[in-house]
């Protein structure tokens, strides 16, 4: 944007400024000072304080009917979502089809197959003492090795000690994953925090177009998020958000939410979240901020868009890619964690694969349920003449009552409906609807404890990969998704956090952090992606002592007990295991 001049009759001096500075005071002799507008160059401004007003609304309101239009898009999916919660059965109904009182009880097949993924997965994937290890890409020498151990200690210590709320938000998110079928989380560098934040995003609150088929790929990318006024104001405050003057824009909760602060028995105020903020990483074409030759000046490049969607307002504009960056790749924020691979972007759930399932096991318990009641307390037919003292109360165990029979034979005055037991058949479909759900999220107890004496270890091995196949693929995806979220959070140590260790460490000073954070480790989870509990992982390492124990002349039997007892978790093992004996050394012949 060109410098205004200011003409004026006397001499006049116009100050040159860097970009992204506020607006300076021209000093005219003679004359007031006028006050004029400087040129955005600073690459990490807020373009969206020196935009004019009016491109600003236009590209608000463009915005917000895209993503609008990319909400609409997935309402089928919110619909399923919403179903599939009423499964869980943590609200009791009072039912009054086919009569009152009937049975609202809900099976717990659903609730079941989630809690127990979510118990066995955050065991695997966020173990006590961090869930990050590296590798060494390339060749290993000692150097790299000590530099991969640094890598490793610094971030587990930054994820369970600094970052207070990764363990809470995982645990949160291991939970939701099995229901919604698709999770996220994003990671950045949170100035008013002064350290990294790995923050889970429900899927409710990330909304891409809907043909969309990856997060990489995905050329609009929409984080609803909730803020108080006060939450807004601390960020205008701070210099990321433009000072402007927001009006309250109190929104009902959509569908999902609704049915969510159902389930949990809350109640929400109008004036609790004050402000719907969209948080758009969008692909724009803003000709007066990029330097493009004709040829190629009307491709799109990466901004995070903030907008007020109440009030249309747009609070920032940033540029999402690195400087100096002439391919314009985006930077990366969000990783995508998916329970089972879906038809489309989301992933699918335990309530779309046994949602069905489930609600069949709910009816036919409900059902067996009433029969009983029905058939405990009969009800049915009884002659207009005759009267029974205090007819409109049911009879209490014991309890005689004086009863007036026109006829005389008070067994010919009553006729009880023909109300059958509960149904055998039905409670054997039950059980079998039952048994295929748990097969299917695989929660039923694999017997591989028993007889493990005399049986195989292939055949051991086998019976506990079929037993675990269908969550072990889960949790390869869960470790692929883990391994993305790692890569970025060490993106962010090397670019944002203090160069020195907060420690001191081995192999060098505080100062080789920098130097740490480069291509020649590979950071990874923890957890391995082919093993999915404790138990396999114990019974793998017994496998290789067994083998081990045959035929020691050719095997490190040493080296197979200590992998056993780190299976098993155990604690300081060189207190508890000898070291294995020193070979005797060759004399020499001179001696």
């Amino acid at each position: 944007m060109a410098v205004e001049k200011v003409t004026e009759e006397l001499s006049e001096e116009v100050v040159e400024q860097p970009e992204g500075l506020p607006p300076v005071e021209v000093e005219v002799e003679g004359e007031e000072t006028v006050e004029e507008e400087r040129p955005q160059d600073d690459f990490n401004a807020n373009l969206a304080e020196s935009m004019d007003e009016r491109d600003l609304k236009d590209m608000a309101m463009e915005l917000i009917e895209e993503y609008k239009k990319d909400k609409t898009s997935r309402k089928e999916w919110e619909d399923a979502y919403i179903k599939g919660l009423d499964l869980l059965g943590t609200k009791y109904q009072e039912v009054t089809k086919p009569f009152k009182g009937a049975s609202g009880v809900t099976h717990p097949l659903l609730a079941e197959s989630v809690t127990q993924f979510q118990a066995q997965a955050y065991k695997e994937l966020v173990p006590s003492d961090g869930p990050v290890r590296t590798q060494v890409v390339g060749v290993q020498t000692p150097a790299t090795e000590q530099q991969a151990d640094r890598v490793k200690d610094y971030m587990n210590y930054l994820l369970m000690e600094e970052m207070e709320d990764y363990t809470t938000d995982m645990d949160q998110m291991l939970f939701y994953l099995p229901l919604s079928g698709s999770t996220f989380k994003k990671i950045y560098y949170d100035a008013l925090l002064d350290r990294p934040v790995s923050k889970f995003i429900p899927a409710e609150d990330l909304v891409v177009p809907y043909y969309a088929s990856d997060l990489k790929d995905c050329e609009r990318i929409t984080h609803v998020i909730k803020m108080t006024q006060n939450e807004v104001t601390k960020k205008m405050a701070a210099g990321f958000y433009r000072d402007i003057e927001l009006i309250d824009s109190s929104s009902e909760p959509d569908s999902v939410q609704k049915k969510l602060n159902e389930l949990e028995g809350v109640k929400g105020n109008s004036s609790d979240y004050l402000n719907t903020i969209l948080e758009m990483h969008v692909d724009l074409n803003l000709d007066d901020y990029e330097d493009f030759d004709d040829k190629a000046k009307k491709i799109k490049i990466p901004y995070i868009v903030t907008i007020d969607e109440g009030s249309g307002e747009v609070l920032s504009i940033y540029r999402n890619y690195k400087p100096g960056d002439l391919s314009y790749s985006r930077v990366e924020y969000f990783v995508h964690y998916k329970f089972l691979p879906g038809l489309g972007f989301y992933g699918f759930g335990l309530t779309h694969m046994i949602g069905g399932l489930s609600q069949a096991a709910t009816q036919s318990l409900r059902q067996l349920i009433d029969a009983g009641t029905l058939k405990n307390l009969p009800a049915g037919f009884k002659s207009r003449g005759i009267r029974v003292r205090d007819d409109d109360q049911p009879i209490q165990p014991g309890e005689f009552r004086d009863v007036d029979a026109p006829g005389g034979n008070i067994r010919d005055q009553f006729f009880n409906l023909p109300f059958t037991e509960p149904s055998p058949t039905l409670y054997n479909l039950m059980g079998f609807v039952v048994q295929a759900g748990q097969k299917f999220a695989a929660i039923t107890d694999t017997a591989v404890g028993n007889d493990t004496q005399n049986r195989a270890v292939g055949t051991t091995m086998a019976l506990m990969e079929r037993g675990s196949r269908v969550m072990s693929g889960v949790h390869k995806r869960c470790y692929y998704a883990m391994r993305l979220e790692f890569k970025i959070l060490a993106r962010i140590c090397g670019e944002s956090l203090p160069p020195e260790y907060p420690y001191d460490v081995y192999g060098g000073p505080r100062q080789i952090k920098q130097a740490d954070f480069d291509n020649r480790v590979d950071i990874l989870p923890v957890a391995d992606p082919n093993i999915m509990s404790m138990a396999q992982r114990v019974t793998l390492a017994q496998a290789q002592l067994q083998i081990a124990q045959s035929n020691p002349q050719m095997h490190n039997v040493h080296e197979a007990y200590r992998r056993v007892y780190e299976a098993l978790g155990t604690k300081q093992i060189e207190a508890i295991l000898k070291p294995p004996p020193k070979q005797p050394e060759p004399l020499d012949p001179a001696k």
